[in-house]
């Protein structure tokens, strides 16, 4: 029997249209549909404050249980030890260097819903390109990174304008200014200036008119009005701002409309978690991405009365139980919904617990293991290093312990990835997708150097030196401890980046913190026989990475963060500012 060409034709193609075909079904198998994302963060959340991490005083089931069925990291490290640039870093995964949100001057947060600084538009975030993907995306509670920019209503910061199709929470950050129980806490040495100036001036104007009146000494009335007028304008200058914090700064937002001004902080647990429940319900028939930006563990710990005295911890530890209790209720709907293995769940805290935090003798802030330092303090492991939790059921490995260098930056490529997105090729990009090492497929991570900031001063180094399996951390500023053995600035309130409560090394501190994680033992040429070209290595290394650092504008500049009553949001008639709509709905609604 003869084969012709023509039959040797008709078999080569019925083979490569077989090829084509098996190759079809192979990439529908391999290709999973875009998982759901639910994405939570905590504030101020020291890593010592979980069971997972080691924690025995203070019940965190559901976190604990997160952790069990998925991937914990160990060595996840915050972009910034304060809140606004760790969380502008969350989103773009940046440096906040990059993004013009790291400051220069002593306040390193944005001070004011009035403000004009923020998260510049021009920065793309993972709900941005996610909602390019066809996602339904939304924000359920902090935001932190500005809302105005030339009125108080063109919202370009505003969590609409970075790619959030819905938004229900705080444009700004809880403060004890919120409850009014305690001391101020937004800036409260700079308000005790300017009552003590004040209190000056107005002495200075009782003894001007006393002494007028008794004929003690000779003064023009005219002097006396002149300096009342000034004090006048000097006290209305400061207390119409500071004075009424919690007017201007505790408010609720639903999309680009106030609910609460002042916010009801009995109600603030329960409503979030309501939208962020609701959210997830809406849209569970389409992929979604949910960020909850908890408002725990933040003083002033509001927690409600169920909570109250739960826990071996006091306030702070019912505080972070309500929290844990708050995480069930998503997981529940989660399994409830059969969402549970279509969903990339994500946990950690924007930056370690504060030290500082006190009321009394009572601690209010957070315990942050076995780590130095905390909340505010630059390069010190204790103020950088959180937990970070990541379940994916099928897709990701379970008990799975990872200890190499990660970054709260890295979710944005592995989110962007996951979701079928492209990460933006015009800017620099600092994270790094976190797949293939949650998966296994891996050893290593990407990082190799990580840059710790405290604000635009560059604090430390880390260097991961893969051959020799050694992190090793240069230090070239810390802060100066007050009392000097407190391991805080509690003199200051948070420590400072630069001036005289920064201490200067040069050559750096250097820690292995592959042996002595909580950097108690500085190495020395007489220690350490690599000393020298560690130190070398990574000051070329932070050469190569200033050389691709741009000049951009200063979000957190003086003028940028200052209050400006023009740019303030306001539910009624500035200057009078309140309504409660929640309320009114609730009532509606009976």
């Amino acid at each position: 029997m003869k084969f012709t060409r023509e039959d040797s034709g008709k078999k080569m193609s019925c083979l490569s249209i077989w090829l084509i075909l098996c190759l079809f079904l192979r990439s529908c198998v391999s290709s999973p549909p875009k998982p759901n994302f639910l994405l939570i963060l905590a504030d101020d959340l020291g890593i010592g404050d979980v069971g997972c991490y080691g924690n025995d005083t203070i019940r965190t089931p559901h976190i604990d249980g997160l952790a069990k069925e998925g991937v914990r990291l160990t060595q996840h490290i915050a972009a910034a030890a304060v809140c606004t640039p760790s969380r502008a870093a969350f989103l773009t995964g940046r440096y906040p260097i990059r993004s013009g949100m790291a400051s220069s001057t002593e306040r390193r947060i944005l001070f004011w819903n009035g403000c004009s600084g923020g998260l510049p538009p021009n920065e793309t975030t993972f709900a941005r390109v996610l909602h390019q993907q066809g996602y339904s995306t939304a924000l359920v509670g902090k935001w932190h990174l500005g809302v105005n920019c030339k009125s108080h209503r063109d919202h370009c910061h505003h969590p609409l304008n970075h790619g959030f199709e819905y938004f229900y929470g705080m444009s700004f950050t809880i403060l004890n200014e919120c409850q009014g129980t305690d001391d101020p806490e937004l800036a409260k040495s700079s308000q005790d200036t300017y009552w003590l100036y004040t209190q000056i001036i107005f002495i200075a104007v009782l003894t001007l008119l006393f002494g007028k009146l008794t004929h003690l000494f000779s003064v023009k009335w005219k002097i006396i009005v002149c300096v009342t007028i000034f004090g006048l304008l000097y006290f209305l200058s400061w207390f119409s701002s500071y004075g009424f914090t919690k007017y201007w700064n505790c408010i609720m937002m639903r999309n680009h409309e106030i609910t609460e001004q002042p916010m009801n902080l009995d109600k603030t647990t329960s409503n979030m978690l309501k939208e962020a429940v609701s959210f997830i319900e809406r849209n569970k028939h389409r992929p979604f991405l949910l960020f909850l930006s908890l408002l725990h563990v933040h003083t002033p710990l509001i927690t409600t009365k169920e909570f109250l005295g739960r826990s071996r911890h006091g306030l702070y530890g019912d505080n972070v139980e309500e929290m844990d209790w708050m995480v069930g209720r998503l997981l529940d709907v989660i399994d409830k919904e059969g969402l549970k293995n279509t969903t990339f769940i994500y946990f950690a805290s924007d930056h370690g617990g504060s030290v500082e935090a006190h009321r009394g003798n009572v601690r209010l802030g957070g315990w942050n293991g076995i780590y130095k330092g905390g909340k505010g303090m630059g390069g010190w492991e204790g103020g950088i290093r959180v937990p970070g939790i990541v379940r994916w059921p099928g897709a990701l490995p379970a008990g799975i312990v990872i200890s190499e260098p990660t970054s709260i930056m890295d979710i944005f490529p592995t989110v962007v990835h996951l979701a079928g997105g492209i990460v933006p090729q015009d800017r620099v990009i600092d994270g790094r997708t976190l797949l293939p090492l949650l998966q296994g497929t891996v050893q290593h991570s990407e990082h190799e150097f990580m840059f710790h900031y405290c604000g635009v001063v560059l604090h430390a180094v880390r260097w991961h030196q893969k051959d020799r399996g050694t992190i090793w951390k240069a230090h070239y500023a810390t802060p100066l401890f007050k009392p000097e053995d407190s391991g805080a600035c509690f003199e200051r309130g948070i420590c400072p980046c630069f001036g005289d409560g920064v201490t200067h090394h040069d050559p750096p501190l250097l820690f292995d913190l592959s042996q002595d994680p909580s950097e108690e033992n500085p190495l020395s040429t007489d220690t350490e026989p690599l000393f020298d070209s560690v130190t070398k290595r990574i000051g070329k290394a932070v050469e190569e990475h200033r050389k691709t650092l741009t000049p951009v504008p200063q979000q957190l500049s003086p003028y940028n963060n200052v209050w400006k009553p023009w740019l303030q949001p306001c539910c009624g008639t500035f200057p009078f500012c309140w309504c409660d709509k929640e309320t009114k709905k609730a009532d509606d609604t009976l």
